[in-house]
């Protein structure tokens, strides 16, 4: 049974963008602000940091608009992991990406109207949009604001230990896109995925294999 169905409806597409592209900004100024000098061949200190702080805002913004998507729309529920049988569903799921994507054979999980995210996704999307996500914002409205900041947590200074975890945060999420970018070429065609963010539809596939 295949078939084209509509699951990102605009909203989620117009913010998974946005989305994309600031975290891209943060990303490109974040790294700049880190490596600053006076022969680097990075962003201008002062560029970076304006880029980065108002990026910084308006994703937080964004991050707000998708908690209340999930929470008004069915969008909430690919988050939800059943955990009777998971362990299972996870190894079916690893066993694809390691092994059987490259011998062509079908996902244990094609994604389709009831569900959108295979285990090993609903897992690290979750983590990293519920803990990632609100550690870095957290810690960096905090390094914008550093008078709120506590003086010493754990015998350490509060603003290193905030900065600390705001570049580890930063640094998982970072990895996180670039896995996320190669995953999403592991469509029927390596643009599948990426057309259907656009378009709003995506191709229905036959039933899992089992393996």
């Amino acid at each position: 049974m295949s078939g084209k169905v509509y699951l990102y409806p605009i909203w989620i597409r117009l913010w998974h963008i946005t989305n994309a592209l600031l975290c891209l900004i943060l990303i490109i100024s974040g790294i700049s602000m880190h490596y600053a000098g006076p022969e680097s061949p990075s962003i201008r200190f002062d560029i970076a940091v304006s880029m980065h702080n108002i990026s910084g805002v308006i994703l937080t913004a964004s991050y707000f608009f998708f908690i209340l998507g999930n929470l008004f729309t069915g969008n909430g529920r690919n988050y939800l992991i059943e955990f009777t049988g998971f362990r299972k569903r996870m190894w079916k799921q690893m066993y694809y990406y390691s092994i059987g994507v490259f011998l062509k054979q079908k996902p244990p999980f094609p994604i389709g109207k009831e569900r959108k995210f295979n285990p090993l996704q609903q897992v690290t999307y979750a983590l990293v949009m519920y803990l990632f996500m609100p550690i870095i914002f957290v810690t960096g409205w905090a390094l914008l604001f550093p008078d709120i900041i506590i003086e010493e947590w754990l015998g350490i200074s509060g603003f290193a230990a905030t900065d600390l975890l705001h570049l580890v945060s930063g640094f998982f999420i970072s990895f996180f896109l670039v896995i996320h970018l190669y995953f999403a070429t592991m469509g029927k065609t390596p643009t599948e995925h990426y057309k259907s963010m656009i378009t709003g539809y995506h191709e229905d596939h036959s039933e899992p294999e089992s393996h």
